[in-house]
């Protein structure tokens, strides 16, 4: 009996280990230097900012995209062409950027990251920002 319960516990663990690994294989973090290297040696990339369009209007990081994170289910016919390109997603905080990342992983979105520190980082660092207004 003893032998069978440290079997469950050991395959439980196993299979809990495997869908961690997963979730950060599909979406892991990427630096603010490492998001400025890519977006400078021109590499394909969508850099998704999913706050409001006031907010990104106020200021945004240069070329990128607003779907506001509410918006993006309905909206994901702009994003089709990116299903297997790099897509940084990004908010002010990190809440709704993971909102975002499940609805495109959910939607078949395969190469998902999320910019560390996401807005208030990059506006902290003083990093270029592109204003609408």
């Amino acid at each position: 009996m003893k032998h069978t319960l440290v079997k469950k516990i050991a395959s439980t663990l196993v299979i809990a280990l495997a869908v961690a690994s997963t979730w950060q294989v599909s979406a892991k973090d990427i630096s603010q230097s490492e998001l400025q290297q890519v977006m400078k040696n021109s590499q394909q990339v969508v850099v998704l900012d999913v706050r409001t369009v006031e907010e990104f209007e106020e200021g945004h990081i240069p070329s990128a995209v607003n779907i506001p994170h509410k918006e993006l289910e309905a909206r994901l016919a702009e994003l089709s062409g990116a299903k297997n390109t790099q897509v940084v997603i990004y908010c002010r905080s990190g809440r709704r950027a993971e909102v975002a990342r499940q609805v495109l992983e959910k939607n078949g979105f395969n190469q998902l990251d999320h910019l560390s520190g996401d807005f208030n980082e990059w506006s902290s660092k003083n990093l270029p920002i592109t204003k609408v207004k």
